[in-house]
Protein backbone atom coordinates (compact mmCIF):
# COMPACT_ATOMS: atom_id res chain seq x y z
CA UNK A 1 0.00 0.00 0.00
CA UNK A 2 1.42 3.54 -0.91
CA UNK A 3 2.19 5.66 1.62
CA UNK A 4 1.30 9.60 2.63
CA UNK A 5 2.63 12.33 4.51
CA UNK A 6 -0.10 13.05 6.95
CA UNK A 7 -0.14 16.93 8.48
CA UNK A 8 -1.55 17.67 11.72
CA UNK A 9 -1.98 21.71 13.01
CA UNK A 10 -3.75 23.08 15.69
CA UNK A 11 -3.92 24.74 18.47
CA UNK A 12 -1.98 23.02 21.90
CA UNK A 13 -3.80 21.04 24.23
CA UNK A 14 -6.33 19.85 21.54
CA UNK A 15 -4.84 16.28 21.61
CA UNK A 16 -2.37 16.57 18.44
CA UNK A 17 0.13 14.90 19.99
CA UNK A 18 -1.66 11.71 20.85
CA UNK A 19 -3.74 11.55 18.02
CA UNK A 20 -0.92 11.58 15.59
CA UNK A 21 1.24 8.97 17.70
CA UNK A 22 -2.00 6.86 17.04
CA UNK A 23 -2.65 7.64 13.75
CA UNK A 24 1.22 6.71 13.02
CA UNK A 25 1.15 3.20 15.22
CA UNK A 26 -2.78 2.19 13.61
CA UNK A 27 -1.14 2.88 9.90
CA UNK A 28 2.35 1.29 10.46
CA UNK A 29 3.77 5.18 9.73
CA UNK A 30 6.99 7.17 11.39
CA UNK A 31 5.51 9.83 14.20
CA UNK A 32 7.78 13.42 13.92
CA UNK A 33 7.09 15.11 17.04
CA UNK A 34 7.87 18.79 15.65
CA UNK A 35 6.71 20.30 18.96
CA UNK A 36 9.46 18.44 21.22
CA UNK A 37 11.97 20.14 18.53
CA UNK A 38 10.77 23.49 19.42
CA UNK A 39 10.78 22.46 23.26
CA UNK A 40 14.26 20.78 22.84
CA UNK A 41 15.57 23.68 21.45
CA UNK A 42 13.88 26.24 24.59
CA UNK A 43 15.69 23.99 26.80
CA UNK A 44 18.55 24.33 25.31
CA UNK A 45 18.36 28.10 24.79
CA UNK A 46 16.97 28.43 28.45
CA UNK A 47 19.97 26.03 30.24
CA UNK A 48 22.45 28.26 28.08
CA UNK A 49 21.08 32.07 28.49
CA UNK A 50 20.76 32.75 24.72
CA UNK A 51 19.76 35.83 23.94
CA UNK A 52 16.55 35.77 21.75
CA UNK A 53 16.87 39.18 20.41
CA UNK A 54 20.85 38.34 19.33
CA UNK A 55 20.58 36.64 15.47
CA UNK A 56 24.48 35.80 15.85
CA UNK A 57 24.32 34.04 19.34
CA UNK A 58 21.08 32.15 18.09
CA UNK A 59 22.84 30.99 15.26
CA UNK A 60 25.89 30.15 17.18
CA UNK A 61 23.57 28.00 19.50
CA UNK A 62 21.79 26.32 17.09
CA UNK A 63 24.45 24.63 15.37
CA UNK A 64 25.49 23.42 18.87
CA UNK A 65 22.07 21.28 19.06
CA UNK A 66 21.19 17.68 17.98
CA UNK A 67 17.97 16.82 18.12
CA UNK A 68 16.75 12.55 18.21
CA UNK A 69 14.44 10.40 18.33
CA UNK A 70 14.75 7.61 20.44
CA UNK A 71 12.27 4.51 20.53
CA UNK A 72 11.80 3.06 24.21
CA UNK A 73 10.77 -0.39 24.56
CA UNK A 74 9.13 0.18 27.61
CA UNK A 75 6.89 2.84 27.37
CA UNK A 76 6.25 1.62 23.77
CA UNK A 77 7.22 5.33 22.57
CA UNK A 78 9.25 7.80 21.35
CA UNK A 79 11.40 10.07 23.61
CA UNK A 80 13.32 13.17 22.64
CA UNK A 81 16.95 13.42 23.08
CA UNK A 82 18.92 16.65 22.73
CA UNK A 83 23.26 16.07 21.96
CA UNK A 84 22.57 12.85 23.18
CA UNK A 85 20.26 13.18 26.54
CA UNK A 86 16.89 12.01 26.81
CA UNK A 87 15.00 15.39 27.90
CA UNK A 88 11.44 14.01 27.26
CA UNK A 89 10.07 14.44 30.94
CA UNK A 90 11.85 18.21 31.33
CA UNK A 91 10.51 19.91 27.86
CA UNK A 92 6.91 18.65 28.84
CA UNK A 93 7.11 21.00 31.88
CA UNK A 94 5.15 24.34 32.47
CA UNK A 95 8.55 26.37 31.99
CA UNK A 96 9.03 25.05 28.76
CA UNK A 97 6.03 25.80 27.52
CA UNK A 98 5.61 29.04 28.84
CA UNK A 99 8.76 30.22 26.52
CA UNK A 100 8.64 27.90 23.72
CA UNK A 101 6.19 30.19 21.56
CA UNK A 102 8.46 32.99 22.29
CA UNK A 103 11.73 30.66 21.12
CA UNK A 104 9.28 29.35 18.09
CA UNK A 105 8.72 33.08 16.42
CA UNK A 106 12.21 33.31 15.84
CA UNK A 107 12.70 32.74 11.88
CA UNK A 108 16.11 31.23 12.58
CA UNK A 109 15.16 28.56 14.58
CA UNK A 110 12.03 27.89 12.63
CA UNK A 111 14.65 27.79 9.01
CA UNK A 112 16.45 25.27 10.95
CA UNK A 113 14.37 23.00 12.24
CA UNK A 114 11.51 23.12 9.26
CA UNK A 115 14.79 21.72 7.26
CA UNK A 116 15.69 18.85 9.74
CA UNK A 117 11.57 18.04 9.46
CA UNK A 118 11.48 17.91 5.60
CA UNK A 119 14.75 15.93 6.03
CA UNK A 120 12.52 12.96 8.17
CA UNK A 121 9.91 13.19 6.29
CA UNK A 122 11.34 13.23 2.99
CA UNK A 123 10.58 9.09 2.76
CA UNK A 124 6.73 9.80 2.75
CA UNK A 125 4.69 7.42 5.52
CA UNK A 126 4.84 9.78 8.39
CA UNK A 127 2.62 11.50 10.45
CA UNK A 128 3.78 15.24 11.58
CA UNK A 129 1.60 17.26 14.08
CA UNK A 130 3.01 21.07 14.89
CA UNK A 131 1.80 24.59 14.10
CA UNK A 132 2.63 24.68 10.49
CA UNK A 133 3.30 21.20 9.07
CA UNK A 134 0.55 21.77 6.32
CA UNK A 135 1.21 25.43 5.59
CA UNK A 136 5.29 25.75 5.70
CA UNK A 137 7.16 22.10 6.44
CA UNK A 138 4.57 20.20 3.91
CA UNK A 139 2.74 22.32 2.15
CA UNK A 140 2.12 19.03 -0.22
CA UNK A 141 1.24 16.41 2.35
CA UNK A 142 -1.32 14.21 0.98
CA UNK A 143 -3.78 14.87 4.01
CA UNK A 144 -3.82 17.65 6.28
CA UNK A 145 -5.65 17.93 9.42
CA UNK A 146 -6.61 21.08 11.24
CA UNK A 147 -7.20 20.52 14.81
CA UNK A 148 -8.81 23.02 17.53
CA UNK A 149 -11.33 22.90 20.64
CA UNK A 150 -12.64 25.04 23.53
CA UNK A 151 -10.33 27.63 25.00
CA UNK A 152 -11.49 26.11 28.86
CA UNK A 153 -11.66 22.42 27.93
CA UNK A 154 -7.88 22.65 26.71
CA UNK A 155 -6.96 24.79 29.75
CA UNK A 156 -8.30 21.36 31.86
CA UNK A 157 -7.00 18.71 29.40
CA UNK A 158 -3.08 20.48 30.05
CA UNK A 159 -4.26 20.64 34.13
CA UNK A 160 -4.91 16.66 33.92
CA UNK A 161 -1.28 16.37 32.07
CA UNK A 162 0.72 18.21 34.60
CA UNK A 163 -1.02 16.23 37.35
CA UNK A 164 -0.36 13.58 36.17
CA UNK A 165 3.20 14.42 35.78
CA UNK A 166 3.26 15.75 39.52
CA UNK A 167 2.78 19.53 38.68
CA UNK A 168 0.32 21.19 40.48
CA UNK A 169 -0.47 24.72 38.55
CA UNK A 170 -3.77 26.53 38.68
CA UNK A 171 -6.34 26.33 35.88
CA UNK A 172 -6.07 30.35 35.74
CA UNK A 173 -2.45 30.10 35.23
CA UNK A 174 -2.93 27.69 32.56
CA UNK A 175 -5.37 29.31 30.59
CA UNK A 176 -3.12 32.44 30.33
CA UNK A 177 -0.46 30.33 29.41
CA UNK A 178 -2.43 28.99 26.67
CA UNK A 179 -4.16 32.62 25.29
CA UNK A 180 -0.34 33.82 25.36
CA UNK A 181 0.95 30.89 23.31
CA UNK A 182 -1.95 31.21 20.53
CA UNK A 183 -1.38 34.64 20.60
CA UNK A 184 2.40 34.36 19.70
CA UNK A 185 1.41 31.03 17.52
CA UNK A 186 -1.22 33.02 15.13
CA UNK A 187 0.59 36.66 15.23
CA UNK A 188 4.29 35.70 14.30
CA UNK A 189 5.73 36.91 11.22
CA UNK A 190 6.98 33.42 10.27
CA UNK A 191 5.44 30.69 9.54
CA UNK A 192 2.30 32.10 11.80
CA UNK A 193 -0.49 29.25 12.93
CA UNK A 194 -3.69 28.79 10.38
CA UNK A 195 -5.59 26.48 8.48
CA UNK A 196 -4.52 25.43 5.38
CA UNK A 197 -7.05 26.09 2.80
CA UNK A 198 -7.15 22.12 2.17
CA UNK A 199 -6.71 20.93 5.45
CA UNK A 200 -9.87 19.48 7.23
CA UNK A 201 -11.07 20.91 10.49
CA UNK A 202 -11.46 19.03 13.65
CA UNK A 203 -12.80 20.48 16.46
CA UNK A 204 -12.08 17.79 19.27
CA UNK A 205 -14.40 19.69 22.55
CA UNK A 206 -16.00 16.84 22.61
CA UNK A 207 -14.63 13.80 21.13
CA UNK A 208 -12.59 10.89 23.00
CA UNK A 209 -8.73 10.36 21.39
CA UNK A 210 -10.07 6.99 20.06
CA UNK A 211 -12.92 8.72 18.01
CA UNK A 212 -10.19 11.43 17.05
CA UNK A 213 -7.69 8.61 15.81
CA UNK A 214 -10.48 6.75 14.29
CA UNK A 215 -11.37 10.04 12.10
CA UNK A 216 -8.36 10.84 10.62
CA UNK A 217 -7.61 7.32 9.82
CA UNK A 218 -10.60 7.29 7.81
CA UNK A 219 -9.40 9.87 6.43
CA UNK A 220 -6.00 8.77 5.53
CA UNK A 221 -7.60 5.49 3.96
CA UNK A 222 -9.95 7.72 1.63
CA UNK A 223 -7.36 9.64 0.31
CA UNK A 224 -5.32 6.78 -0.83
CA UNK A 225 -7.57 5.22 -2.06
CA UNK A 226 -8.63 8.06 -4.18
CA UNK A 227 -4.80 9.14 -5.11
CA UNK A 228 -4.95 5.00 -6.25
CA UNK A 229 -7.84 5.79 -8.41
CA UNK A 230 -6.27 9.06 -9.91
CA UNK A 231 -2.95 6.77 -10.70
CA UNK A 232 -0.95 9.31 -7.96
CA UNK A 233 0.83 5.97 -7.26
CA UNK A 234 1.73 4.15 -10.47
CA UNK A 235 5.33 4.64 -10.42
CA UNK A 236 5.42 3.36 -6.88
CA UNK A 237 3.12 0.24 -7.87
CA UNK A 238 5.56 -1.10 -10.73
Amino acid sequence: MPKIIIAIDGYSSCGKSTTAKQVASRLGYTYIDTGAMYRAVTLYFLQNHTPLTNPKAIQQTLEKIHITFNFNAKTGRNETCLNGLNVEEEIRKLYIANAVSEVSAIPEVRWALVAQQQQLGRKRGAVMDGRDIGTKVFPDAELKVFMTADSFIRAQRRQIELLEKGEMVGLDEITENIKKRDHIDTTRSESPLRRAEDAKLLDTSFMTIDEQVEWVVQLADERISSLLRQGHFKKEIV
